[in-house]
């Protein structure tokens, strides 16, 4: 074989090796772009979703704590709320919202609260604080996201 042959050969080899390299390094810059701006939407999304929940559930709280009798549209929001979860929250997410809305009905369901009984409750913190194991469970979906892919 010809000597000019085996160079030649070798450059073309050595291109075509740098520009698969190349591509190859381009495809997983691109694909890991892709993966971090899709991560970064579906958190800007739970956290929207999120604290729209806890608006609505601070609300419907207060408002059972004033009141006996719930009006079920009303309730209507916040279950429509847990079933959007439960197509992209983490299972202790849903089921810490599902508990938080169990507990706003059995507030409606239990007797108007007088001050001293609201004060009472107050010295129960996990009494008084329906929404306490949903902020948590949300706080641990989030920072086992950002550990996944940070």
């Amino acid at each position: 074989m010809n000597p000019a042959y085996i160079s030649a050969f070798a450059a073309l080899a050595g291109s075509i090796i740098g520009g698969l390299t190349s591509l190859g390094a381009s495809w997983l810059s691109q694909r890991a772009q892709n993966k971090a701006r899709e991560l970064a939407r579906d958190r800007r999304q739970r956290e929207e979703l999120y604290g729209r929940f806890l608006e609505e559930a601070s609300r419907l709280y207060a408002s059972a704590l004033e009141q006996d009798e719930a009006q079920p549209a009303e309730l209507v929001k916040i279950y429509s709320m847990v079933s959007l979860m439960r197509i992209f929250s983490t299972p202790p997410v849903i089921r810490a919202a599902e508990q938080t809305a169990r507990k706003i009905v059995d507030a409606y369901l239990a007797p108007t609260r007088t001050l001293p009984e609201l004060q009472q409750m107050l010295h129960h913190d996990r009494e008084f604080d329906p929404l306490r194991e949903f902020g948590e469970a949300c706080r641990a979906e989030f920072d086992a996201l950002g550990s996944a892919f940070g």
